[in-house]
Parts: C-alpha cells; sequence; structure tokens
C-alpha cells in the first residue's frame, strides 16, 4: 500500500509538471486561435477582445494557468474554441477507440515478440534465426506513417480487403454486426502498430534468451535431464517477464503517440486524430485536455508495469 501511494504522488506531481510545461510551451507559440480572426476586416477590436474575454485568454499567463489547473480538478478541461463543445465530451467520445488499439497493440507485440525473440534465441545462427532477424530489422527501420500507406495502396487499393479509412462503413450496423464492421477497419492501422512496435522488443528477446542460455543455472537444469518445456517454462521464461514488462512500460509513449500518425491517415476518430487537429487550429482546451489525459495514461501503465514487475520479482528493492 505504501508503494502505491508513492506512485500516486509521483504521477500527481509530474502531471503538474507536464502541464506547467505544456501550457507555457502552447501559448508560446508563434500565432493563435484568434490570429486569423484578427486579420479579417469585419472583425473588430472589440468582438476579438470579448471573445477573448469569455475564453479567460484577457488574463495573464499565471492566472490562465491557476484558473485552468482549479478547473481541470474537477474534470473540466474547459469548451472547445473551435466546436464550442464541452472538451471532457469530445475526449471521451474518442478515447476507447484509441485505448482498444493501443491495448490490442500493446498484448499482440508482447506475444509476438516474446515467441520470435524465444525462437530466434534457441534456433541460433539457423535459418529461423536469420529469418527472424531479418524481419525484426525491417521493423526496427520502417516508419509507421509509410507501412501504413504501403498497407492501404496493397490491402486496400490492390486486393480490396479492408477499407482505405474510416470506423464505420456507411450503412449502419447495430450490435455484433457493428463490432465485427469496426474491427474489420481497425485491422490495418493495429496491424500497422504491431509490425512497427515487435522490431527492437524481439531483438531485446533474442539477446536477454541467449544471455539465459548461457548461464550457470541453466547449464545446471540441462544436466539434469530436464524437457525443452520445462527448461522454456521454468528456466527461461520466469527470467524474461521483468526485464520485458520494464520495457514494454517505457514503450507505452511510443505506442500512444504512434496514434495520432496513423488515426490521421486512417481517418479514425480518435484521440490522436483530435490532437492532431486541435494543433492545426490552435484549439488551446482541446490540446492541453488531450495532452494531460494522454500523459495521465502513459504514467498510469507505467506504474502498473512497476507493480507487475515487483509481483513477479518480490526481492527487487521496493523504493
Amino acid at each position: 500500500m505504501h508503494i502505491f501511494i508513492k506512485k500516486l504522488l509521483y504521477i500527481l506531481f509530474m502531471l503538474l509538471l507536464i502541464s506547467l510545461i505544456s501550457f507555457l510551451a502552447i501559448h508560446s507559440a508563434p500565432n493563435s486561435f484568434f490570429g486569423a480572426g484578427e486579420l479579417n476586416p469585419n472583425m473588430t477590436k472589440e468582438a476579438i477582445s470579448k471573445l477573448k474575454a469569455v475564453y479567460g485568454l484577457d488574463k495573464s499567463l499565471t492566472l490562465q494557468y491557476v484558473d485552468w489547473i482549479k478547473n481541470i480538478a474537477t474534470l473540466n478541461f474547459g469548451i472547445s474554441f473551435v466546436s464550442g463543445q464541452d472538451v471532457s465530451e469530445e475526449i471521451l467520445k474518442r478515447l476507447p477507440v484509441t485505448l482498444f488499439m493501443n491495448i490490442v497493440a500493446l498484448v499482440s507485440v508482447f506475444a509476438v515478440s516474446l515467441y520470435l525473440g524465444v525462437k530466434a534465441a534457441l534456433s541460433y545462427e539457423k535459418k529461423t534465426d536469420y529469418f527472424i532477424r531479418q524481419v525484426s530489422l525491417v521493423s526496427f527501420s520502417m516508419p509507421s506513417f509509410y507501412l501504413a500507406l504501403l498497407f492501404i495502396i496493397f490491402f486496400s487499393i490492390k486486393l480490396a480487403w479492408f477499407p482505405i479509412a474510416g470506423l464505420h462503413s456507411v450503412e449502419e450496423k447495430t450490435g455484433l454486426s457493428n463490432i465485427l464492421d469496426m474491427a474489420w477497419h481497425l485491422t490495418l492501422p493495429i496491424g500497422v502498430m504491431i509490425f512497427v512496435g515487435i522490431g527492437s522488443m524481439i531483438v531485446y528477446v533474442r539477446s536477454l534468451t541467449l544471455e539465459i542460455l548461457k548461464s550457470d543455472y541453466y547449464y545446471f537444469a540441462l544436466s539434469r535431464g530436464l524437457s525443452k518445456n520445462e527448461l522454456l517454462y521454468r528456466y527461461i521464461m520466469p527470467n524474461l517477464f521483468p526485464p520485458i514488462v520494464t520495457l514494454l512500460g517505457l514503450s507505452l509513449p511510443g505506442l500512444i503517440g504512434g496514434s495520432v500518425i496513423l488515426e490521421s491517415i486512417f481517418g479514425i476518430e480518435g484521440m490522436g486524430q483530435l490532437f492532431f487537429m486541435s494543433a492545426l487550429s490552435r484549439d488551446y482546451p482541446i490540446i492541453m485536455g488531450t495532452l494531460m489525459i494522454t500523459s495521465f495514461l502513459t504514467l498510469l501503465g507505467n506504474m502498473i508495469a512497476d507493480l507487475i514487475l515487483l509481483r513477479l520479482n518480490p526481492y527487487m528493492k521496493r523504493g
């Protein structure tokens, strides 16, 4: 319980620090949402001043930040400049699909990388090892946006197996048909996330497994005449899980950040696309709300990874 409280306090401190840096960075950027209005001859200075007063932009940066912190303490992220809708509602509409994509991608990356990495190590310097290393090299060097375009050209345009973009088909569907339709639309973007994510993880798992195969305790277990399955599940896997869980926790920001590009390319109405469109229009409330939610989810994921790590290895220092 003591560790859990410490982790929560750490998350609160980091969120406060992230909010301060993000707030200053966004307001230091050139141009603003009202820049176009200031150039519009039909917009008077008085009208622009009234709009700024409505959104609290007529105050000093310090007061704006203090008011914003007070509001987010009650989960009030303000009103969108563009749509005029509540920011919390805008985010909640798009959060589930982004969470689903990232969770499925994370679990799949873990399972695929673990299988291929161990298989490559057990087939050291054989054809299987060489093939898996080449796959990991291609994955590691392939930009997600480029792979997404290749997937669209090959699977959507040439083969016509999957839709080019969107989250739903034109025909309205309900129930199980709607779920299957969404899964059909999300297959390509999630596939891109998985393929791009497994490259470095396979190399890491392979390297760790080779170290285990050279260890004294593994040679001792081998000398006892244990079967391959017993060696795998009693000696290799338990020693692989802690470092892999740590690496997965560290890779969370990359997965969530990558969804910004993929959601924009595939036209998926998730948090990534919302953040991208808001950045283009300088919609400060949406940008700050999305940054805070994303930061919280990333920190929460890291905390869960740390707690799982403590569970897997109770002898590690708890500090």
